[in-house]
Formats: structure tokens, sequence, C-alpha cells
């Protein structure tokens, strides 16, 4: 019983936080007439891809703190943190800069939770993966967002 309401918490924290920051940080007119590279995705397809990345990133969470591995889960609080803080910067502060130096801390963040979950707990891992995969064409979406409107 513990474990599944740990699951709960874990995936309230990740899907509810990611949707309570997506209300208060939508792009607005600002990012609509930003010079973008040609890679930039349609904005549709970013409310279907944080909803599943919000739900692994919840399930790799909560098997870290099943197994009781510290190290693991304060690399997935540090990164949680950092997730919730880019959009806000980005989106709401228009601070393309400060956003890249936090989209970045966010990469390191999840390489940090991947080397320290990936010997002890292959899930994790995994679900991690897409999420860095993710993260990485954020950064270099953000960076490129802020070398053309520099």
């Amino acid at each position: 019983m513990k474990s599944a309401i740990a699951l709960v918490v874990f995936l309230a924290v990740s899907l509810g936080g990611g949707a309570w920051i997506g209300t208060i940080a939508r792009p607005d007119g600002w990012y609509r007439h930003l010079d973008k590279p040609w890679f930039n995705p349609p904005d549709w397809i970013f409310a279907p891809v944080w909803s599943v990345l919000y739900v692994l990133i919840a399930l790799a969470g909560w098997r870290v703190w099943q197994s009781g591995n510290r190290k693991a889960l304060t690399a997935w609080m540090i990164q949680m943190a950092l997730n919730f803080l880019w959009p806000p910067l980005f989106f709401n502060a228009h601070a393309t800069l400060p956003a890249l130096v936090i989209i970045l801390g966010l990469l390191a963040s999840i390489l940090i939770f991947l080397a320290r979950a990936g010997a002890r707990d292959r899930f994790a891992f995994w679900c991690f993966v897409p999420y860095a995969m993710w993260v990485s064409y954020a950064a270099l979406l953000n960076a490129a967002i802020l070398r053309l409107n520099g």
C-alpha cells in the first residue's frame, strides 16, 4: 500500500507540477514572433510529449525511491526543480540566456540521474533516456533561439 501511495505522489508531483507549469508558462506573442530555427517543432507536439515524459519521470523517481538509491533520488529532485524553473524563465521572463543555463543544468542532472540509476535499476534508466533526448533537443532549440534573436 505504501508503494502505491508513493507512486501516486510521484505522478502527482510530476504530472501535476508539469500541468501547473504549463498553465502559467505558455508560449505567447513574444514567442510566436521570435525567429526560430528550421528544426522548431509545431506547438501542438509539446503537450503530448511532455505528458508521456512526465509519466516516465514519475515512474523513474518512484523506482529509485523504492530501491533506496538516495544519490539517484537526489538527482531526480534536482532535475524536477530545474524542469519546473525553465518554462517561466523562458516563456514568462523572456530570459533566453538564463533559460539556456538552466536547461543545460537540467540536462546535466538528467545525465547524473542516468549514471546513478543505471547500474541498479535499468527500468528507471530507460524511463529517463527519452527525457534526456528531448531535453537535449530542447537545449539545442533554446540555444538556436538565443542565437537567432540575441
